[in-house]
């Protein structure tokens, strides 16, 4: 599978995009916006910068994996020659399931769809088609072009072949994938949010602030960025999505998103993208101060 066909230029979209043409592929990236797609080759471009700047890539090589990457607004010219199709859209069900019905009506019997999402049913997105056996998950982590692994998720149909492809081809990008079931969540996430949720409701109980939390967790138990950070980092709209999904999928109270973190999205306080969320983003992406709510 060399010619890649990826559904959204957004974060999660472009650094997809970044990763198999960095390792050889020919790339279509495809978004409705031609602005996003125009700052989803912006960031590429800078991310490959950064690699440069660090001797990871040579000026060429930078140049190449440019020049493989193919932007397009029109779903349908952007895959039709595609041999596996990557969906990164926006976490929302119905955005999904839209998108893998058209795709299945514009590709190939023989193409894989994927989807990178990190919890909705890779089993009723595959049912949005007609060759469930070839719809499988494969989420990938954020930055993707840094980040080794991937989660692969069978659905009920998905086939060993299928499975066995997508597989190979994440370890032919450098990455280690990791099998999953199809269960709300899967791995990452059913272990990750519900620890973001309980570091906002510690917040919001007033236990402690926004520095302490995310400092008892680094310190404490040696996690690189404190769950608040992530969080934001993540996108709290992203966040507020797995978990309500996960609380539907279970209808388990422990997955209930906490009222702060609602509110929050409601205000549009979404993190690093809106430039505020636990921390203040407004002069630079970085968390040095907590939002003026929280200090």
């Amino acid at each position: 599978m060399k010619n890649i066909a990826v559904i959204g230029a957004g974060t999660m979209g472009n650094g997809i995009a970044h990763t198999f043409a960095q390792y050889g592929y020919t790339v279509n990236l495809i978004d409705i916006s031609s602005d996003s797609l125009k700052k989803g080759v912006e960031t590429i471009e800078k991310n490959l910068d950064r690699m440069l700047k660090k001797d990871k890539i040579s000026e060429q090589e930078k140049q190449e994996t440019l020049d493989r990457i193919h932007t397009y607004t029109q779903m349908e010219e952007g895959v039709k020659e595609a041999t596996l199709v990557v969906e990164a859209a926006t976490e929302n069900e119905e955005l999904k399931l839209q998108i893998f019905e058209q795709l299945d009506q514009l590709c190939p019997k023989e193409v894989i769809l994927a989807s990178n999402t990190s919890s909705i049913s890779i089993t009723k997105i595959a049912a949005a088609t007609h060759r469930p056996d070839k719809v499988i998950g494969m989420h990938f982590m954020n930055p993707v072009p840094m980040m080794k692994l991937v989660e692969i998720i069978t659905g009920y149909d998905t086939s060993r072949e299928t499975t066995d492809s997508i597989l190979k081809t994440a370890k032919n990008l450098g990455k280690e994938p990791v099998k999953a079931n199809d269960y709300p969540g899967f791995v990452a996430n059913r272990i990750l949010m519900p620890m973001i949720n309980e570091a906002i409701e510690t917040l919001y109980n007033g236990v402690a602030g926004v520095t302490e939390i995310d400092t008892v967790m680094k310190l404490g138990m040696a996690h690189p960025m404190g769950p608040l950070q992530l969080a934001d980092f993540i996108g709290l709209d992203v966040c507020l999505s797995i978990l309500n999904v996960m609380y539907d999928g279970f209808k388990n109270p422990k997955y209930a998103p906490c009222p702060l973190l609602v509110n929050m999205v409601l205000a549009g306080k979404k993190g690093v993208k809106s430039g505020e969320g636990f921390y203040d983003y407004s002069e630079h992406k970085k968390a040095e101060k907590p939002a003026a709510q929280f200090l």
